[in-house]
Formats: structure tokens, C-alpha cells, sequence
């Protein structure tokens, strides 16, 4: 099966940017990142999530962390330069990024957001990260995702409680 090019696909294809997809069974009932890491054969600490945040200050901003992580909400309002933030709710995700739960990333939104990737990104040759659609990961080195989507890196993540 031919994987259908997303936009954040073009968007690496327009910057020259080396890549790997991956395609995976979706199951709607279970959309954790985790679940996804394990259909791909890669440990959760090295598939990443984007999550949609907004500050006080600063607005609307994507925060993007390991499967077996959860945002650290006073890491990113520090990385942000925000007061108070938090994590948008489920309704307002797609009118604000394009994308549906479970298929949202940085690359190629529908407005171009402030991108704060979790720093032990860097530890990896290779991170995962969505393709902008249910279904398929993109697997990429984490300089060439830094450059694609102008990410700041900061300590923003913590285990999960």
C-alpha cells in the first residue's frame, strides 16, 4: 500500500530533508502514543507526541515530547516566557492545527506555531513524530525535525505519573 503524502511529507520534500515513513494499523480506541512506538518497533522514549498549549502571554504553542513522557506544564510556561499554560481542550486541536487527535504535528500546521521539542530528543540518531494523519510516523534525525519546524529545545517533559 502506497502511503498517502501529507503535508508535512511535502514539507521535508521541499527542504531537502532525509526521512523514513512508517505506517501502522490505527486503532480509534487507542490513540497513546505508546501503543503507536510499540506498532513501529521503536522504544516510546524515542516516538514523539505533539500536544496543543496556550499561555497567557504568549499564545497558542505546540509542545512536542516522548510517548513515555507527560508535558511538564511550569517547564513549558518557563520555556514559553508564559505566566500560566496549559494544554488546549480536545475540541479546539484540529480548528487550530489542521490536524485530528492522534495525527497532529508541528510540521506543516494550518498557522505556523512556536515549537518546543523536549531536549533528550537529541539523545537519538532518529526520533518519530506524526505524519499529520492517523496511521503514519515519520522518522527523521533530530536536527533535520529542529530545522523543519524552527523548534526551541528545552527540558519541558517528566515521567508520567
Amino acid at each position: 500500500m502506497a502511503i498517502a503524502k501529507t503535508n508535512a511529507v511535502r514539507l521535508l520534500d521541499r527542504l531537502g530533508i532525509p526521512y523514513e515513513l512508517r505506517d501502522y494499523d490505527v486503532d480509534p480506541d487507542d490513540l497513546v502514543a505508546e501503543s503507536v512506538a510499540r506498532k513501529i518497533g521503536l522504544p516510546p522514549e524515542q516516538v514523539f507526541k505533539t500536544l496543543v498549549a496556550r499561555g497567557d502571554k504568549r499564545g497558542v504553542c505546540l509542545a512536542v515530547v516522548p510517548a513515555d513522557c507527560e508535558l511538564d506544564l511550569k517547564a513549558l510556561a518557563k520555556a514559553t516566557g508564559d505566566k500560566k499554560i496549559d494544554t488546549v481542550s480536545l475540541k479546539e486541536v484540529e480548528p487550530l492545527t489542521g490536524y485530528i487527535r492522534g495525527g497532529v504535528t508541528a510540521m506543516a500546521c494550518k498557522k505556523t506555531y512556536p515549537v518546543f521539542l523536549e531536549e533528550t530528543a537529541e539523545l537519538f540518531d532518529v526520533i518519530s513524530v506524526s505524519a499529520g494523519i492517523r496511521g503514519v510516523q515519520i522518522l527523521l534525525a533530530p536536527a533535520d525535525y529542529i530545522r523543519a519546524v524552527a523548534a526551541t529545545i528545552a527540558p519541558i517533559a517528566k515521567p508520567k505519573a
